[in-house]
């Protein structure tokens, strides 16, 4: 037998196994109509159980494990259908869909809006692009802000996620999971850095360099050239860096921040875009207290739990791609007091209006361990 010959007996096996799917999809649709009629839940572990070992003994051993994968991916899929044909909608969709009917149709012009550093941040800077006329009141760290919108102090709240040179935030997302908040839109910031310095002081004279480690990270080609004998410390934010070097009655530091540190603090500079890459942007999320999602929301994020073991993931993922949902980023960040758990972040691109959205929030949220809804929100780039 050559190769054709095999991919013809492989064409008719396959033949036979999408009637047998579809014929196996129909059925579950009678559980479906069963379970909903009599209100039982979707899932049934111990069933599913049963029948991957009853199926795995009918394979040879060395088939066990692909049987197991194989079943556990028809499970979820059946799972899906079912619950599509029982339109069992959690709580969250409810409150989602009570969000999108009583969001007003504008993003606000002139609100408070929290933001981490002193003026002259690019936080600011990104909060300045979002909102017309915003009051900005700045905190010391990411927390702080994450604790205003909490508390009530402020409206929104701005927060670095992810830059396209150092990669994502981790303080962010590790706050995340401590905080309660929702995302109601994000803006996508081209950063561009400078090392600035008292207007006395030479390039060759600096010692020590102020930054948010972000930042240093994002100049790190440009740090290497100076190099070993200046020390570079990492500080809370950029424009704090600047203010501190501005205070400063050493001749021989500098800052890595925005040029509009320049006139706020009267410095100059000693080199100008000095990140390593020329197309350097990073993304901010904008957080409220509360649930809002405004027209166009075309992204979403969740974060969740699964079960600590073999597969969890997998089969999270197999949910989305049997909806067509795109996942545009997947973060994971260890969970406080739980070794070895990790909490997964989502970035899903999927519309808010769509059939699909609320089916995979509802099935999640029902499905997995700490889900989490975010939020659903459109971004300014």
């Amino acid at each position: 037998m050559d190769l054709k010959d095999y991919r013809k007996q492989i064409d008719e096996i396959d033949d036979q196994l999408v009637k047998l799917f579809q014929q196996r999809m129909e059925v579950s649709e009678g559980i479906a109509a069963y379970k909903k009629e009599r209100g039982l839940p979707i899932l049934d572990a111990g069933r599913e159980h049963e029948k991957i070992n009853s199926v795995c003994s009918k394979v040879p051993p060395h088939m066990r494990n692909y049987t197991s994968v194989l079943y556990s991916s028809i499970f979820e899929l059946s799972r899906s259908h079912q619950s599509q044909q029982m339109a069992q909608y959690s709580d969250l969709s409810k409150r989602i869909t009570d969000a999108i009917e009583n969001t007003p149709k504008l993003f606000p012009k002139d609100v408070t809006v929290g933001v981490c550093g002193v003026e002259g941040a690019f936080a600011q800077i990104a909060a300045e692009k979002l909102f017309k006329l915003p009051f900005i009141m700045y905190f010391n760290n990411f927390d702080g802000v994450f604790s205003a919108i909490e508390g009530g102090l402020c409206q929104y709240g701005i927060v670095p996620i992810e830059n396209s040179t150092a990669g994502s935030v981790k303080k962010v997302y590790d706050l995340m999971i401590k905080h309660n908040f929702s995302i109601v839109r994000s803006v996508r910031l081209k950063i561009d850095h400078n090392l600035l310095a008292k207007p006395t002081t030479r390039l060759e004279n600096v010692r020590e360099i102020f930054s948010h480690e972000q930042a240093i990270s994002q100049c790190s080609q440009f740090l290497k050239t100076l190099g070993k004998d200046v020390k570079i410390t990492a500080v809370e934010n950029t424009a704090a860096a600047a203010e501190m070097v501005a205070k400063s009655e050493r001749q021989d530091v500098a800052a890595i921040c925005s040029r509009n540190c320049m006139e706020l603090y009267g410095l100059s500079a000693l080199a100008r875009s000095i990140q390593d890459q020329g197309n350097n942007y990073t993304r901010f999320i904008c957080i409220s207290k509360n649930m809002e999602i405004y027209p166009g929301a075309d992204r979403t994020s969740i974060m969740l739990a699964t079960a600590h073991k073999p597969g969890a993931l997998y089969k999270v993922l197999s949910r989305f791609y049997s909806l067509g949902i795109n996942i545009t980023k997947l973060e994971s960040r260890p969970i406080p007091d739980r070794d070895f758990e990790f909490m997964f972040y989502f970035d899903l691109e999927t519309s808010v209006y769509s059939e699909e959205f609320i089916q995979i929030v509802s099935e999640l949220s029902a499905s997995t361990e700490d889900f989490t809804y975010l939020g659903s929100y459109s971004e300014v780039v």
